[in-house]
This record gives C-alpha cells, structure tokens and sequence, in this order.
C-alpha cells in the first residue's frame, strides 16, 4: 500500500475553515468532518490562530467593580467566621476529650 501524500491547503481555506469554527457554535470535529480533514490539523489551525488574535478581555463596568469588591469583602468576612469556627470546634474538642479522660 501506498503512503498518502499530504493535502496542501491554502491560506484562505485555513482561515475559512477556522472562521467556521469561530463564529459558529459547531466543535472542531463537526467542522472538520464537513470539510473532510483531520479534527487534529483543524485543532491546530484554530489554536494558531487564537495565539495569534487574542481576543481583548472585557473591561469592568463601574457596577461590577461594585459587586467585586463587596463579594471581595464579604469572602473575606466568612474566610475569618470559618477560622474562628475551625478553632472554636478544636477546642470543644479538647475540652470534651479532657472530660472523658478524667476518672
């Protein structure tokens, strides 16, 4: 059996093929089969192309810098309750362990 040589594939073909998968919500694989090429070589493709175009990060509107910062106190409140508990069930432990042990 012969080896099978390689697909060469346009520029225009790669970025239409990953455009398909960009702007639709179909995964990799569908795109892939429709196109009758490897899930693997599109893969890569679409991972290129998302190294080389980030997409810019949504900026915080002033209501959500808002909401952080209350959620933001809010776990620093419950991170000391549950420090306070932790040491508070510790030492009812004790206590109730220095309660059995005496005759």
């Amino acid at each position: 059996m012969a080896p099978r040589s390689r697909r060469k594939f346009s520029p225009q073909f790669k970025a239409e093929a990953v455009q398909l998968v960009i702007q639709s919500d179909r995964s990799i694989a569908e795109v892939a089969g429709e196109l009758e090429i490897n899930p693997g070589t599109l893969g890569n493709w679409v991972n290129k192309h998302r190294q080389d175009n980030p997409e810019p990060e949504p900026g915080l509107s002033p209501a959500d810098h808002g909401r952080l910062a209350a959620l933001e106190e809010q776990n620093r409140k419950l991170k000391m309750e549950n420090e306070f508990l932790k040491k508070a069930a510790a030492f009812f432990a004790r206590e109730q362990d220095d309660a059995r042990n005496q005759p």
